[in-house]
Formats: C-alpha cells, structure tokens, sequence
C-alpha cells in the first residue's frame, strides 16, 4: 500500500484484504504508525474479509462473539491471545522484528 491508512477501510474495500499479503500489508503500516485503536478496527475488517461474520470468527476462534465486539472495538483492550487467534483464524500470524 502506497499511502497512509488513517482510517479503516469501507465496506466496498474489503474485497482487497481477501489477499492474505494485503491483509498483512494493511495490518503492518497500521501497526506501524502506532495506532492501536485503528489497528483494532483494521483488524476487525481483516477478519471480516478473511473469516466473515463476527459469529463465524467466534466459532474459529473459540471466543465469545461479544467478548469479540468488546475486544476489537475502540474502547477495547485485546489480550494478547485474543489478537493472536483473531490472526490465526484469518490464516495471519504475529511476528517480532527488531526495531
């Protein structure tokens, strides 16, 4: 992506994160610019494009579907394994680099 994400993206859109490098793209330069609660909505558009529903990542990920609103929402705190099933369920995975 070649220019900066500073919203998550329309409904229209998500057909592009289908793609699994797209997804991963949109994830990293959100992640990237620190925004924690976009980086929260991006990933629940990710999961949405990749998984569908909120109830059918619920079932993928053995999470309640309102702790799923809950924890990807703005005012949401994801714990880390929360972040990693959503990933896994929408076939991502959470990597460390150095800095």
């Amino acid at each position: 992506m070649t220019k900066k994400v500073s919203q998550p993206l329309e409904f229209g859109n998500l057909e592009v994160l289908k793609d699994p490098e797209q997804a991963a793209l949109y994830l990293e330069e959100i992640l990237a610019d620190g925004d924690i609660d976009l980086f929260k909505e991006a990933l629940k558009d990710v999961a949405a494009a990749r998984v569908g529903n909120m109830t059918t990542l619920a079932k993928k990920t053995h999470l309640a579907r309102e702790a799923l609103y809950t924890s990807l929402s703005r005012k949401g705190n994801p714990r880390l394994d929360t972040l990693t099933k959503v990933l896994d369920a929408a076939g991502l995975r959470l990597t460390v680099t150095t800095a």
